[in-house]
């Protein structure tokens, strides 16, 4: 089976999992013991943040809290700062902000502002400003979008957005980006979402880095665990496969950058032009691959390829569930909704091999024809 949708998950790293199972076997304990033990799993701990921090962030200015994934993550940010005024967002967002927003609207205590995309998937940084004023309290702009795969030059955005506001509280979903893209995260960025499972640690960890001098209240409550500020015993083997398995991608992030990137243009060099157009640009993130076959369903095509032996995604998994037919992202790039609804997403891994794109190619092929004759 040939694995093309690793934007929604990533095969756990081997490695990793070897090095953090005695985690499993033997330093079972909880860690807000009081005994030796847990103790040394609180040291444990503390290494494993000062790994994933690291990797991103000055640990003079940043610290992270662990959580059980990104969309918790994200969630904290949204409502531990968007309380008053308004908060202003894209409309390329993880459902992890978007519903968060969504709610916001609700309760009617803060006003939404939703920022347009550019036709390449990148947020429209001037009317994003436009959208800032006095009473804007809370900014979240996600890193890399996972579906279309657009870079936003988050530190850049940050700048100007406290320049227009010194006492915005800025945030980027950062699940995307974290493990796959060069970056450091600047002082103006102030909380940043990451996930474990996009880069080979398991689902259900994941962490909230945050500005230090950022005071941030609980959303989750109860034993006072990450100093107070997200309750429930921590995941000792999750967290720390979560750390090797950051140590293992870093270690050869840029050289893995540049092959991913070359083998996601081999497949799309590879795809027949007369079924399917590129959506995604050359410019966004090599681990992702955004094609319409126009005027067929994607999800038809998927289960297609899928009998054939190649794994693929037609958007964000987190909103399969969605009452829409058409991804929301596609829609707000500014193409049409027969565009929308024959996307396709091919997402990479560092892991995927030369044999694994050529497959690739020959199953699309192979299910983009048949589907376009019936269609005739």
């Amino acid at each position: 089976m040939i694995y093309l949708d690793n934007a929604a998950t990533t095969k756990p790293c081997i490695d990793a999992f070897r090095r953090a199972e005695r985690f499993i076997t033997e330093q079972f304990h909880n860690p807000s013991a009081l005994y030796d033990e847990g103790r040394q799993l609180q040291s444990e701990l503390k290494k494993a943040r000062s790994v994933l921090l690291s990797k991103v962030a000055d640990e003079t200015w940043f610290e992270c809290i662990f959580t059980s994934c990104g969309t918790e993550a994200d969630n904290h940010a949204v409502f531990s700062f968007a309380k008053r005024g308004n908060a202003v967002t894209t409309a390329g967002e993880h459902s992890a902000i978007s519903a968060c927003f969504h709610e916001l609207k609700n309760k009617g205590n803060v006003e939404p502002r939703i920022t347009p995309l550019l036709a390449d998937g990148r947020v429209d940084v001037e009317k994003l400003l436009s959208l800032i004023d006095d009473k804007t309290t809370f900014v979240s702009v996600m890193h890399v979008n996972n579906e279309i795969g657009a870079i936003n030059d988050i530190n850049a955005i940050a700048r100007r957005v406290k320049a227009k506001n010194p006492r915005v509280i800025f945030h980027s979903d950062g699940v995307q980006a974290y493990g796959k893209i060069p970056y450091r995260l600047s002082k103006d960025v102030d909380l940043y979402s990451i996930s474990a499972h996009k880069i080979g640690g398991l689902k259900g960890v994941g962490a909230l880095i945050k500005r230090k001098s950022l005071v941030i209240s609980p959303l989750v409550m109860g034993g006072g665990q990450e100093s107070g500020r997200r309750s429930g015993t921590e995941n000792t083997f999750g967290i720390m496969h979560f750390a090797y398995s950051a140590e293992k991608k870093f270690s050869c992030l840029k050289e893995d950058f540049e092959r991913v990137r070359g083998m996601r243009e081999t497949l799309w060099n590879g795809l027949d032009k007369d079924v399917y157009v590129r959506l995604s640009t050359e410019d966004g993130t090599p681990y992702i691959l955004l094609v319409s076959a126009k005027g067929l369903r994607g999800e038809v095509l998927l289960h297609m390829a899928n009998d054939k032996g190649l794994i693929v995604g037609t958007g964000s998994a987190c909103s399969s569930n969605a009452k829409t037919r058409y991804s929301k992202v596609v829609l707000a790039c500014g193409f049409d909704e027969k565009t929308a609804d024959g996307v396709l997403r091919l997402s990479f891994s560092p892991e995927t091999t030369k044999n694994d794109i050529q497959g690739a190619i020959t199953i699309l092929n192979e299910v983009g024809r048949e589907l376009a004759r019936r269609m005739k």
